[in-house]
């Protein structure tokens, strides 16, 4: 009998969490920071997760000021904060020092709604798919991370 790849990954200690396809084609994700709930893009091309201006007090987050600049998504030198060791779970898996950057979501959340889509509260990036050892299966829209 053939193992499936959920059967392989599950055995190898991953979680499945499963992924929305939205109508702009972007997978959403569940995900909670602080043990706040949000929505969230999931984006192998972002090389850090981060999080809208508008969401620190919703995610509880301790905000520094950033000398980075913020491109993607058709907007570049947007302004950045940093918000260090915040407590990010994603189905069962969960880490409790990962670092976010702050920017405004506001162009992001307009294409969305803009396409039927709901805003999100950020976006989960290569970052936590590394530190997680991420495995997307597009076929069946499941996402495996290492426990």
């Amino acid at each position: 009998m053939t193992e499936t790849l959920q059967q392989f990954l599950l055995e190898k200690d991953y979680t499945k969490i499963k992924l929305k396809l939205t109508k702009t084609n972007h997978f959403e994700i569940k995900a909670s920071i602080n043990g706040i709930k949000g929505r969230f893009i999931l984006d192998t091309g972002a090389s850090s997760s981060c999080v809208g201006f508008d969401a620190i007090d919703t995610f509880k987050l301790k905000v520094k000021d950033s000398e980075i600049k913020a491109a993607g998504a058709g907007a570049i030198d947007m302004e950045t904060k940093i918000s260090n060791k915040n407590k990010v779970k994603i189905g069962k898996w969960r880490s409790n020092k990962i670092p976010l950057v702050l920017f405004n979501l506001d162009h992001v959340n307009t294409a969305l709604i803009n396409h039927n889509s709901k805003p999100v509260d950020g976006i989960i990036g290569a970052d936590i798919l590394k530190k997680s050892k991420a495995i997307i299966d597009y076929d069946k829209k499941y996402l495996y991370l290492k426990l």
